[in-house]
């Protein structure tokens, strides 16, 4: 081969192969956000309040630039990842199932009457340190494999209130986009939930694609099948021996305690943060408060009635907590183009 043939051939290589560097590093940067998030409807404020700052945040010799080590993104799960409104929380359908319609479970009294009160009227009684106990005593001995199976095949079965969906896929698919654009983007994302972690593990998995230490939830003690009512400063655990759920809750990981096990698990103070409620509250004030790094926190309002079972009046007092907080209010109803995908559909 003549040198001038061969010459064009190898700057042929080289440029096709920068050219498709170029591409990709472009796709997965997601510069613009508008492919990255074209399940949102471009007035959306949230969607250009996240584009324009994560081209100011990740363009170095930008005045806002910061460091990857610092791109920490937080999210909250139940409302604002995931079907909260329709019947209710993931972990609280996990437990009506177990007590109500689980065979081999003989639940106490209270853990009957609590779960039926709940099928019947369709009403949430207020969250407890007693539902709590009850949550977590209705799994005590199960192993940690066996129970990550029950909830898998929980997952599979139908979500109720809609059609051509499954409980596993009952993710807003907006916000997946979002989570996506971020890590494609060089932020690290974080669930931080009030849902058990041994629940969200598998429950994340498919959808979210994020490693499981990224993924924070309330906590359940875990024991070892032969440790008894030894302590666990007391107890050696032989190889093979299987990790069992206790039945008890060390810490639910709500308001306060969200801040809290982000500083300890985290380590690093988040610049974005995302909930759907009060709950949600100090974990989105915790990342506005950043003194070193611009940082922005929104919150997902249930307002749709259409696609999905709003909440207005829950709606409207969020939206004006953002007003006071300084949170971005992110419209179910007008700011998503889809929710579950155009094929589910309403049943009620």
């Amino acid at each position: 081969m003549k040198k001038s043939k061969l010459f064009i051939l190898i700057t042929t290589v080289i440029l096709v192969c920068a050219l498709a560097t170029s591409c990709a590093t472009t796709q997965a940067s997601g510069a613009s956000g508008k492919e990255a998030l074209s399940l949102w409807n471009d007035e959306a404020p949230l969607k250009k309040a996240i584009t324009e700052y994560v081209e100011a945040t990740t363009k170095k010799g930008s005045a806002d630039f910061i460091p990857v080590e610092h791109r920490i993104a937080v999210f909250d799960l139940d409302g604002t990842l995931f079907c909260e409104t329709h019947p209710t929380y993931f972990d609280l359908q996990l437990f009506i199932h177990r007590v109500l319609f689980d065979p081999s479970y003989k639940p106490t009294k209270m853990q009957h009457d609590y779960a039926k009160e709940i099928v019947d009227t369709g009403k949430l009684p207020p969250l407890s340190n007693a539902y709590e106990k009850m949550n977590a005593s209705a799994y005590a001995g199960m192993p940690l494999k066996e129970f990550d199976d029950y909830v898998r095949s929980f997952m599979e079965t139908d979500q109720p209130g809609y059609e051509n969906l499954k409980r596993k896929d009952a993710f807003y698919k907006p916000m997946v986009q979002l989570v996506s654009y971020l890590t494609a983007n060089d932020f690290t994302v974080f669930v931080s939930s009030g849902t058990d972690r041994f629940i969200l593990r598998p429950l994340t998995e498919g959808t979210l694609h994020l490693p499981m230490h990224q993924i924070i939830g309330s906590d359940s003690r875990i024991v070892a099948a032969g440790q008894g009512d030894k302590d666990g400063m007391d107890y050696l655990l032989p190889q093979g021996e299987d990790l069992k759920l206790s039945g008890s809750n060390i810490i639910k990981n709500l308001q306060m305690n969200k801040t809290a096990t982000i500083v300890k698990e985290i380590g690093v103070q988040p610049v974005l943060a995302f909930g759907n409620s009060m709950t949600d509250a100090s974990m989105m004030n915790y990342a506005l408060s950043n003194p070193n790094y611009k940082s922005l926190a929104a919150m997902v309002l249930c307002d749709d009635l259409d696609r999905e079972y709003g909440k207005l009046d829950r709606a409207k007092s969020d939206a004006e907590s953002c007003n006071k907080f300084g949170w971005i209010p992110v419209s179910m109803r007008n700011d998503w183009k889809t929710i579950y995908g155009d094929n589910v559909k309403k049943t009620e």
